[in-house]
């Protein structure tokens, strides 16, 4: 019998290089309930959404402009919808808390080390089911506060 060893070279660097793009691989999400003193991974995540805010547009036409003038408003954060795959342990961990309204804080972390953390409460569905599909189920977290994003460190 012939054994195949595959080796995530990754985890023998010392730096990821992100200077040609990055791949997604190894990215996750960290959810802490006791104000971020400790983070715990929710496990076997297969998506991360768009994460940030888009400010709101404020109407600033007077009658005598000929062209509609907007300035910047606050940020709205849109709900953050995270697709994990269900293992039975993590569907019944992330149960525990889901729909409490309380608020947690949360942090993605990407392969070269860049992390975006915000705070808020969530909720889970059951994904569809189908012939020959992988039971999926998704953590919509209503974001409170953030994101806040902290650039990689120096050497990564």
């Amino acid at each position: 019998m012939k054994y195949e060893t595959l080796l995530n070279l990754q985890r023998f660097a010392d730096t990821v290089d992100a200077s040609a793009g990055l791949a997604g691989t190894g990215s996750k999400l960290e959810m802490s309930s006791d104000n971020g003193t400790t983070f715990t991974e929710v496990a076997s995540i297969k998506t991360i959404p768009d994460i940030g805010a888009d400010p709101e547009n404020i109407d600033v036409t007077s009658l005598a402009d000929d062209k509609k003038k907007n300035v910047p408003g606050i940020q709205n954060t849109s709900t953050l919808a995270f697709q994990v795959v269900y293992k039975g342990d993590n569907f019944k961990t992330a149960l525990t808390h889901a729909g409490d309204h309380k608020q947690y804080k949360w942090k993605v972390t990407y392969p070269d080390g860049m992390t975006a953390t915000f705070e808020g409460s969530y909720t889970i569905k059951m994904g569809n089911v189908a012939v020959n599909g992988a039971l999926d189920f998704t953590i919509s977290i209503v974001v409170s506060d953030g994101p806040d994003f902290t650039a990689a460190s120096s050497g990564q």
